[in-house]
């Protein structure tokens, strides 16, 4: 008899599986991260008007994947565009739609994530659905922008799962608030540095003593590569014996030669055009560097890099007494010599959204075989070793 198969659509902050429950969050072990405070959940919901939404798709275990969605806001995307960029940092991946928004530098429909193989169903899905929304009737051309890593080891990858009302409901889904994390939506079949990785997200405030104004940074990220792990300067995966090479150095187990991918998406409410997005998200390596990455060869590193600011929206939509529209576009951005704190704050959320999804990530068993999550005891002992804690945690052990 076939296997059921599970679907579970995580709504913002809704309660997913029970054993993600037990599993903390950074800041829940006193792993704090840089300088600059998170906002009220920590995630990238935290700019005003972002929202996520996570579908996972579970079948015994051959199924383990699924889909996370990211809008910018909750109207019509098409209509009232947000300026967006992309940045390579390796390029062996499958994102769709990245060409228009390098060329025009803004984002005409949500984010998805999703696996390798199902890139062109998700997108076709968004595709169907956008379409048939009111004020979409003579649109004739969209460009979805849709990012994959690899879940291939914990996933039956080639059934590519994904149906048009996965693609439905994952949007529907897509709430302020709290953010599932771990092995959920896109993260449910990831690994990331030899254990189980999955989605992960932080935020930074931008004090108001730099006088920028107060705007948020948010991250999003889908971890599925390798490298040598490090947390806040501690050297975890080489104490654990856990890291690429380690099998070839006669050391420990390891990831092979550290292949894998990761996507990081990056909201801010901060006034940026495309050009400055570009900068924000390149700093965005430098938070995944920390991590103990190498960016290998295999592996897809994508970042995309959005702001919600209305003041440097794109509208879409023809007059309708006639008139034609102006053919100056006036925007109010912030300047390029003021954006120091913002790359300081992508470099930490994107830090600290990597450690969520490892510690917030969850067993998964494929077809016999089960990648097991971070071990807490073990990493918090290495952690403490390298006072990589903050004093209130490590004071209170």
């Amino acid at each position: 008899m076939r296997n059921f198969l599970f679907i579970c659509v995580l709504l913002g902050g809704a309660i997913g599986p029970a054993e993600s429950q037990d599993r903390p969050r950074a800041r829940d072990i006193g792993l704090r991260v840089g300088i600059f405070q998170p906002g009220a959940h920590n995630a990238i919901t935290d700019v005003p008007g972002v929202l996520v939404g996570n579908l996972t798709l579970r079948e015994g275990d051959t199924i383990a994947t699924g889909l996370t969605a990211i809008l910018p806001h909750a109207g019509n995307l098409y209509r009232e565009r947000v300026p967006a960029a992309v940045h390579v940092l390796n390029g062996f991946g499958k994102m769709l739609g990245i060409a228009q928004v390098q060329e025009l530098g803004e984002l005409e429909t949500p984010i998805l994530l999703t696996c390798t193989l199902c890139v062109w169903r998700a997108a076709d899905g968004m595709v169907e659905h956008l379409l048939a929304q009111p004020g979409m009737e003579t649109v004739r051309s969209i460009n979805p922008l849709v990012g994959e890593t690899n879940d291939g080891r914990l996933n039956d990858i080639r059934s590519r799962p994904i149906r048009p009302e996965h693609v439905r409901e994952v949007l529907a889904s897509a709430r302020a608030g709290a953010v599932e994390e771990g092995s959920v939506g896109a993260g449910t079949g990831t690994v990331a540095f030899g254990w189980k990785g999955g989605i992960g997200t932080s935020s930074r405030r931008i004090p108001a003593e730099l006088r920028i104004g107060e705007y948020t940074v948010g991250v999003l990220v889908q971890s599925n590569f390798g490298g040598i792990l490090t947390m806040n300067g501690a050297p975890v995966g080489r104490e654990l014996g856990r890291y690429s090479f380690a099998d070839r150095l006669e050391r420990g187990s390891g990831d092979a030669d550290g292949r894998g991918s990761i996507i990081i998406v990056i909201a801010t409410d901060a006034p940026l055009d495309a050009f400055a997005l570009e900068s924000l998200a390149q700093r965005a390596s430098l938070g995944l560097a920390r991590t103990g990455s190498f960016s290998s060869f295999g592996s897809g590193d994508f970042i995309i890099a959005f702001s919600t600011a209305e003041s440097v929206r794109r509208s879409n939509v023809i007059p309708t007494d006639g008139r034609e529209p102006s053919p100056v576009a006036t925007t109010t951005q912030l300047r390029q010599d003021r954006m120091s704190p913002l790359y300081e704050a992508v470099v930490e959320a994107t830090e600290e959204a990597i450690y969520n999804s490892l510690l917030r990530a969850t067993a998964v068993r494929y077809r016999g075989t089960t990648v097991e999550p971070l071990p807490l005891d073990r990493t918090l002992e290495v952690l403490r070793k390298y006072n990589a804690l903050s004093a209130r945690e490590a004071n209170s052990q």
